[in-house]
């Protein structure tokens, strides 16, 4: 792929959760998250998103968002379960990026936040509309999808290369 090669990074964050009873690791959706994450995945399959790649966090909320979410698209992307999503910084989130094949048009991240919300927010050197706005404004909920478009390498990914094309949450 070129240099101008269009690409999109979908972040997804995690659906509603129960609240820590041993581990934050193995804590489960709750009923909520469990309605949630299947309208996450009919918002992307609406907007015509269609990762080729996934890289979910290995906590149980996150593989239960995307294995409810991913239900509702036409096609199942490879998924790749990363450990380094959890917890992960700013800066490793970005160095996980920047790791992509370059046969990679759209990705998506499966994640939680601050780290969802400080990846679009670090991406984004615009936005669509009131997109950044909204996401901003909401605090990126549970199920909430950010969508940021870049041209060039997965390399070169940094901050505000991208243009936050859109923002949806179940309950913005």
């Amino acid at each position: 792929m070129s240099a101008d090669t269009p690409h999109r990074i979908v972040l997804l964050r995690h659906a509603k959760a129960e609240w820590a009873q041993d581990s934050d690791l193995e804590r489960p959706l709750a009923d909520r998250g469990r309605k949630e994450a299947p309208l996450a995945g009919r918002w992307l399959a609406k907007q015509g998103l269609q990762p080729d790649l996934a890289l979910c966090s290995t906590a149980l909320r996150t593989r239960e968002t995307w294995k409810l979410s991913v239900h509702e698209l036409p096609h199942r992307p490879r998924t790749v379960y990363e450990e380094r999503l959890y917890e992960a910084s700013l800066g490793e989130l970005i160095a996980l990026v920047n790791e992509t094949d370059e046969d990679v048009a759209d990705l998506v991240l499966v994640g939680h936040n601050p780290g969802m919300h400080a990846l679009a927010d670090a991406l984004a050197g615009t936005a669509e509309g009131d997109a950044g706005a909204r996401m901003n404004r909401s605090g990126f909920p549970t199920a909430a999808l950010a969508v940021v478009a870049f041209t060039g390498s997965w390399k070169a990914v940094e901050h505000g290369v991208g243009h936050l094309t859109d923002f949806w949450a179940p309950h913005a």
